[in-house]
C-alpha cells in the first residue's frame, strides 16, 4: 500500500507517488496500490478550507482500517509538522494494529526544524520499520537526531523531459515551485526585475499555486515587471512542454530538500541558478552542475543569470554536466532499491 497525496494536491509528493505507481504497474514482483491521504468525495465541501480536513481525515482513517490488512507492506509518504501528525501517524498506528511492516518516506526540507521543535515526533519516527528519504541531505539531518535513514533518490523519466539544445541561451526563464513562503518565489521576481533592466525583452514563466499567490501577483505589479506569466498549477504530464518553452531555470527557496523541478530542468537542458538552501548543494554542485547563491539574495541570482547569458561556454558546460548527472535519478537506478526494501520487509513479516 502506497499512502500518498493525489491531485488536487500538486507537488513533489504527488509527482513521485504517481511515478512509482506507474512504474510498478508492470512489475511481476511488486503490486502497488494507492491509498490517498486526501480521498476525493463531497467535492463542494472539500473546496472549503478546514472543512476539507474535518471531512477528509475520518474518511482517510476509515479507508486505512478497511484496507491495510490486505497488504504486506505499507509505504507512507510524509511531510512535516501537522501534516506528519494527520497522515503518517494514523497510518503507522493502524499498520501496527494489523502487524504490517511500515516504510516512512519522509520528504520535507523542513525536517531539521520539525524534529527540533516537535520532539514528540522522534519516537514516532523511530517506530517505523524503515525510514527512507530522497536525499543524502536528509540522511545527514536525521543522523544529527540519532535516527538512521536510507536514501532512495527522486527519479525522473528523461523521455518525458526530453533534452533540447539551447545554443545560445535566450532570456526566457522558468520558476516551478509551489507558492509557499519557504520557497520564496518573491526573490525570483525581484531577481527578474533586475534581469529585465539588462534584457528588456526577457520573459519569466511562473508555475505554481498556493497561499502566497495573491502576494506574488501584487509584488509583480508593484515592481512593474513586464512579460511575467503566472500559469497556475500545471498538471505533471503537461510540465515537459513548459520546460521546453524556457532556457534558464531559477529557484530561490529558503528551505528545501531535493526539488524534482531542478532534476527535471537538468533533464530538459535548462541551466540552473538557485539558492543554496537545504539539500540543494547535494544535487547542484556549484560551478559544475549549476550556479548557487546565498538564500534570499536576488541580486546574485540576477547576476548569475546574466552571467549565463553572456558566457555561452560556461552555460554549455553546466548543461552537459547536469544532463549527465540525471543518470543517477532514473527509474533504472532506483527501482531495485525500492523492490529490495519491499521484499525485505515482506519476508520479515512472514
Amino acid at each position: 500500500m502506497l499512502v500518498a497525496p493525489i491531485l488536487p494536491i500538486v507537488g513533489g509528493h504527488t509527482v513521485q507517488a504517481n511515478r512509482l505507481l506507474e512504474k510498478f504497474s508492470g512489475s511481476s514482483e511488486v503490486e502497488l496500490r494507492l491509498q490517498p491521504i486526501n480521498p476525493s468525495f463531497l467535492p463542494s465541501l472539500q473546496r472549503v478550507k478546514y472543512v476539507r480536513t474535518l471531512i477528509t481525515w475520518p474518511k482517510y482513517v476509515l479507508d486505512l482500517l478497511l484496507n491495510v490488512r490486505k497488504f504486506d507492506v505499507v509505504h507512507i509518504f510524509s511531510a512535516s509538522y501537522l501534516s506528519f501528525l494527520l497522515s503518517p501517524t494514523p497510518a503507522l498506528i493502524i499498520s501496527r494494529l494489523f502487524g504490517k511492516p511500515t516504510i516512512l518516506n519522509y520528504r520535507s526540507g523542513e525536517a531539521e526544524d520539525h524534529l527540533r521543535r516537535w520532539r514528540t515526533a522522534i519516537p514516532t519516527i523511530r517506530s517505523f520499520d524503515k525510514i527512507v528519504v530522497p536525499s543524502d541531505y536528509l540522511v545527514d539531518v536525521f543522523a544529527d537526531f540519532g535516527i538512521e535513514a536510507t536514501s532512495v533518490f527522486n527519479f525522473v523519466d528523461s523521455e518525458r523531459f526530453p533534452f533540447r539544445r539551447r545554443k545560445p541561451l535566450k532570456p526566457i526563464f522558468l520558476s516551478n515551485r509551489n507558492f509557499e513562503a519557504h520557497y520564496n518565489v518573491a526573490c525570483t521576481l525581484r531577481a527578474f526585475k533586475l534581469i529585465q533592466t539588462q534584457f528588456p525583452g526577457s520573459k519569466l514563466i511562473v508555475v505554481g499555486d498556493g497561499p502566497e499567490r495573491h502576494n506574488l501577483e501584487e509584488l509583480a505589479r508593484s515592481l512593474q515587471i513586464s512579460s511575467v506569466e503566472f500559469r497556475g498549477a500545471v498538471r505533471p504530464e503537461a510540465m515537459a512542454a513548459v520546460y521546453d518553452e524556457a532556457d534558464i531555470f531559477l529557484n530561490s527557496s529558503s528551505i528545501d530538500n531535493m526539488p524534482n523541478s531542478i532534476i527535471e530542468a537538468f533533464s530538459a537542458g535548462l541551466p540552473v541558478v538557485s539558492t543554496n538552501a537545504g539539500g540543494i548543494p547535494y544535487i547542484v554542485e556549484n560551478g559544475r552542475l549549476g550556479l548557487l547563491v546565498e538564500k534570499n539574495d536576488h541580486e546574485e541570482i540576477a547576476a548569475n543569470a546574466l552571467r549565463l547569458l553572456s558566457d555561452d561556454a560556461l552555460a554549455q558546460r553546466l548543461i552537459a554536466a547536469a544532463r549527465e548527472s540525471v543518470k543517477q535519478y532514473t527509474w533504472e537506478e532506483v527501482s531495485g532499491k525500492w523492490t529490495d526494501l519491499y521484499m525485505g520487509l515482506a519476508k520479515k513479516k512472514h
